[in-house]
Formats: C-alpha cells, sequence, structure tokens
C-alpha cells in the first residue's frame, strides 16, 4: 500500500481514485469546495483543500488536472513540489507541452522527487475497466518504481523515453487522432454527395480497410458531427498545444495540418447547425 496524494479527482481523476482505493492504496484528494469534500469522503477518500495538504505526508502524487496551465499553476506557481516529500515521486498525467514537465521535472530534482511524465489516452470507461494507456516518460528506475501505481487502472503502461517524450507520443497521438477524425469529416461529407445515408457509410466502413477508432466513434453516435462535438473541449486544448510546440521548434505538422482544418471546418458547421436549431 502506498500513500497517495491526489490533485484533480473530476471526469478522469475520480475513477482513477476509485481504482487506487480498490488496489488497496490510501488516497488524499483536493477538494476545493465543502460540497466536494463530502462527495470525496464518501468515496472512502481522505480530502483537503489544498494540494499542499494532499500531498504532504504522501509517497507519491498524482496530477491529473485539465490543461498546461492548471498544471503550472499547481506544480510550478503553487507549493506541491515544497510540500511534497523529499525523496518521493510526482506522476503527471495531464497533456501539456513536453517543456512545461521538463521544468516540474528539473525543478523536482532538488529535492530529490522523481518527476513521471505519464499522460494517458483512453477514457473513463477504459479506467473503470483498467485498460487506460499511459506513455511514460521518465528513467527506467521511475518508470518501474510507479508502475505498480498505475498498475491499479492502466494497461498499458508504455515506457518511451525520458521525461517530455511521453507528453510528445501523446500530442502525436492526438493531433493523428485529431486529424483522422477530419478526414472522416470529409469521407461522410463524400458519401453524401454520392447519395449514402451517414450513419450507414460509417457502420459499413467500420468493416473495412478504412477502420478506425476515430472512425468507430463517429459510428458509436450515428453521426461525425455529434462525435466532433463530444470530443471537441478535450481535443482543441492538445491540438493548440501541438500547434505551438511545433511552431516554437520552426517544425512543421506535413499533411496532418490539412486534416486538422477539415476537422476544424466541421466543427464550425456542427456549431452552427446547432445554434440555427
Amino acid at each position: 500500500m502506498k500513500r497517495l496524494g491526489f490533485v484533480g479527482a473530476g471526469r478522469m481523476g475520480l475513477p482513477m481514485v476509485r481504482r487506487l482505493l480498490a488496489a488497496g492504496h490510501e488516497v488524499c484528494a483536493v477538494g476545493r469546495t465543502p460540497e466536494r469534500r463530502t462527495a470525496l469522503a464518501g468515496e472512502g477518500v481522505r480530502t483537503a483543500d489544498r494540494a499542499e495538504d494532499a500531498v504532504r505526508e504522501a509517497d507519491a502524487a498524482l496530477v491529473c488536472v485539465f490543461d498546461d496551465r492548471q498544471v503550472r499553476t499547481v506544480c510550478l506557481d503553487g507549493g506541491l513540489l515544497d510540500a511534497l516529500p523529499e525523496g518521493t515521486a510526482l506522476i503527471v498525467h495531464t497533456t501539456v507541452g513536453p517543456r512545461t514537465v521538463q521544468e516540474i521535472a528539473e525543478r523536482a530534482e532538488a529535492r530529490g522527487i522523481a518527476v513521471l511524465d505519464a499522460p494517458v489516452s483512453g477514457g473513463p470507461r477504459d479506467i473503470v475497466a483498467g485498460r487506460l494507456t499511459v506513455f511514460a516518460g521518465g528513467d527506467e528506475a521511475t518508470v518501474r518504481r510507479l508502475r505498480p501505481v498505475l498498475a491499479a487502472y492502466a494497461d498499458p503502461v508504455l515506457a518511451v523515453g525520458p521525461v517530455g517524450a511521453g507528453q510528445s507520443v501523446k500530442l502525436v497521438n492526438n493531433a493523428l487522432f485529431a486529424a483522422q477524425l477530419g478526414l472522416v469529416s470529409e469521407a461522410t461529407r463524400l458519401g453524401r454527395d454520392l447519395g449514402v445515408e451517414e450513419s450507414a457509410l460509417l457502420s459499413a466502413l467500420g468493416h473495412g480497410s478504412a477502420a478506425s477508432r476515430a472512425l468507430a466513434g463517429a459510428a458509436s453516435r450515428g453521426s461525425t458531427g455529434r462525435f466532433i462535438t463530444d470530443v471537441r473541449e478535450f481535443l482543441d486544448k492538445d491540438v493548440a498545444v501541438v500547434r505551438q510546440v511545433a511552431d516554437r521548434l520552426g517544425v512543421g505538422l506535413g499533411a496532418l495540418e490539412p486534416a486538422l482544418a477539415a476537422l476544424d471546418r466541421a466543427a464550425l458547421d456542427r456549431a452552427g447547425s446547432t445554434t440555427g436549431t
């Protein structure tokens, strides 16, 4: 059993917390309001109103907030690293820019705190099933040390390189997924032009060589537009980070860019049609 501090027990974080508890770990999670702390306590979780208090006695801390800005606020601007005991570890599950997690690791190194760059692929259902994918960036010893914690909800845990590599793999993954979704939107437009009903087309393509997760997601909703609406909040922030990182490095997205532009157009079309109804 490990004592774990958890920051970000929300849509993704709460099912992680439940799996950690079921695996026998002790979890102290942040609840910003009395109502949230009461709800977490009802899950069997110790609670704190600040990140610093959640991690003060922890063997490891996990951060699963929404975006890069929130990670920097918690880990660099806030007191989490100072409160975390020396020699412990920090797992960053949020998708951020590679440089952000590298800065955290540099700051943590002075206190002997190991940082695992650990963005994820999958959703709440994958967490519940214990099959979330983790792209783990960190040295081999850190990955090995934290694998038993991650195993509560993740399989596979893929070691992909040093700190920052996990974020880079996740950003490429989501850029490719978004581009595929953009192509699916173009394919359904072509299908409509050819006189094929969208839900029938999506269902049929899933049995052919065009099958992909993007296509399966659209088929499960019977509409590419509905699937784009469902995933856009989370996907948009990651695509924005990909574009920022690529721009900073002076590299292009190549053939991914027009496919991402197709996704942007489909999202705008969907938003317009929804507003007009």
